[in-house]
């Protein structure tokens, strides 16, 4: 299995076809600024899903994982699988329990690793793989990414005391919630460092990217990637989306439904491969808050970004987010493949802030790919939250109401619905005190989180300044 970039040129620069994955895992954006993908994405037949069915987590994200890491041998990977996903780390031997709500609405929990989302089903996979493969080559790295709220927690708690990594992790100063701020900047591990930024998150987001393409200053700090763009993270979603699918059908060739609140389009783009794969998707329901570039894109084809003063501050905050990073992915699979449309298309957003495929050969495609999307405001969110509480006895947090309510407009009849739960309600208190007159159940270990020391270096929206701690820490 080899890798390509998006943009179509790095692998051409490099004289060869592809990458393998070890190479792209410690890469995080190819050299041409756009993001690896797979050459070709495998295919699981009935029979083979047959196979998958009855297995187990770890057993099941070997599988799927192995079809795409060839690079580091088996029983390696199995090892590093079987270190990742245990009850210890994730509170339950399922890891990704489904909990049914009522016969065909399900809800995918996959909020019970160490920072209580769904980032740490992927970062803590990405650790182990950072650790393996640094060890093997005598090399370090330096992680710069940016959070919107919750992949900062997840890469740090993923990360802290791991050999041969240090990570920056940027975030917008004051934007994320009292939980989410305390799990980051209360951490004091010597090789985690918090860089809080006046802005948005798209400002984070933008200096992550300028970075990267630094080529020369990439190269001197091996500065590599934990945020989606990075393939390994998508990858190990994937995993639980199989896994879903087992836990609410009885045969293959049943199709379900998944809804998915998203801003990054990370989380949503791991179903778009697995149904690439063979999983019988019905429809990827796509759920955005009050901030609806990717509604927008999939209701008219005008994929349209906003400055950071455009971006609402919201009661869904880890999706207050308008640049989609890993769109550039389904982008590049509509298109056939075709890098040098993907670099036409991003020069045009560079260039003017937005790209239409309405009325273009890309327009078929898109409309085919199985997506529907809608979006969600706070007064929606709060009924949301209260509704499922009096019918269920369940609380969810704020981005999984944004999914539900989606989803339940988009729900088909026969058609098993999947919504997936992103976080605890724990980190999203204020609402859900708002919703159902309460503060939401924390578990133990968490009760009294924000009351632990926090620190952090502020800093402008300045990719220069960011450079430079860089360089003062890398000594």
């Amino acid at each position: 299995m080899k890798y390509i970039s998006t943009r179509g040129l790095s692998e051409k620069g490099a004289g060869q076809s592809g990458k393998p994955f070890c190479d792209i895992l410690l890469e995080g954006l190819a050299p041409d600024g756009g993001l690896s993908v797979p050459e070709k994405y495998p295919h699981f037949d009935a029979a083979e899903m047959r196979r998958l069915r009855p297995m187990g987590y770890r057993e099941l994200a070997f599988e799927i994982l192995s079809r795409f890491i060839d690079d580091i041998p088996p029983a390696d990977l199995k090892d590093i699988v079987n270190r990742t996903y245990t009850a210890a780390v994730f509170r339950s031997e399922d890891i990704t329990p489904v909990k049914t709500l009522e016969p065909g609405l399900h809800l995918l929990q996959l909020s019970n690793g160490p920072t209580l989302a769904f980032k740490d089903v992927a970062m803590q996979l990405l650790g182990n793989l950072f650790e393996y493969v640094l060890g093997k080559r005598g090399e370090t790295i330096n992680i710069l990414g940016a959070t919107s709220g919750d992949t900062g927690s997840a890469a740090e708690y993923a990360m802290r005391g791991k050999k041969n990594v240090r990570v920056f992790m940027l975030s917008p100063h004051g934007k994320m919630s009292p939980f989410q701020r305390a799990q980051m900047y209360s951490l004091n591990d010597p090789n985690i460092f918090n860089l809080a930024v006046h802005g948005m998150f798209d400002d984070c987001q933008d200096i992550v990217k300028a970075v990267s393409n630094d080529l020369d200053f990439k190269a001197r700090h091996h500065i590599g990637a934990v945020n989606s763009i990075n393939w390994a993270r998508l990858l190990a979603q994937v995993v639980y989306y199989f896994k879903a699918y087992f836990a609410v059908t009885k045969e293959e060739g049943e199709e379900v439904s998944f809804s998915v609140p998203t801003g990054n389009f990370g989380n949503i783009c791991a179903g778009y491969v697995a149904k690439k794969m063979g999983l019988p998707v019905c429809r990827l329901i796509l759920a955005t808050n009050e901030n609806n570039v990717l509604d927008e894109f999939f209701r008219t084809g005008l994929y349209r970004v906003r400055a950071s003063k455009e971006v609402f501050e919201t009661s869904s905050p880890s999706m207050d987010i308008s640049k989609a990073s890993n769109f550039e992915r389904y982008i590049h699979d509509i298109a056939g493949a075709d890098g040098a449309k993907v670099r036409e298309l991003w020069l045009q957003l560079d260039r003017v802030g937005s790209f239409n495929l309405a009325g273009t050969p890309l327009e078929a495609p898109m409309r085919a790919s199985g997506f529907v999307s809608g979006n969600s405001s706070h007064a929606d969110r709060i009924a949301t939250i209260r509704a499922i509480h009096e019918r269920y006895g369940y609380v969810v947090d704020t981005h999984t109401a944004d999914g539900i309510k989606v989803g339940l407009a988009h729900r088909e009849a026969g058609v098993p619905l999947i919504c997936l739960e992103t976080a605890l309600a724990a980190k999203f208190e204020a609402a859900v005190q708002e919703a159902i007159g309460r503060p939401p159940e924390r578990p133990a270990g968490y009760e009294d989180i924000e009351s632990l020391p926090q620190h952090c270096e502020v800093f402008d929206a300045d990719t220069a300044a960011v450079k430079r701690f860089v360089e003062l820490k890398d000594r």
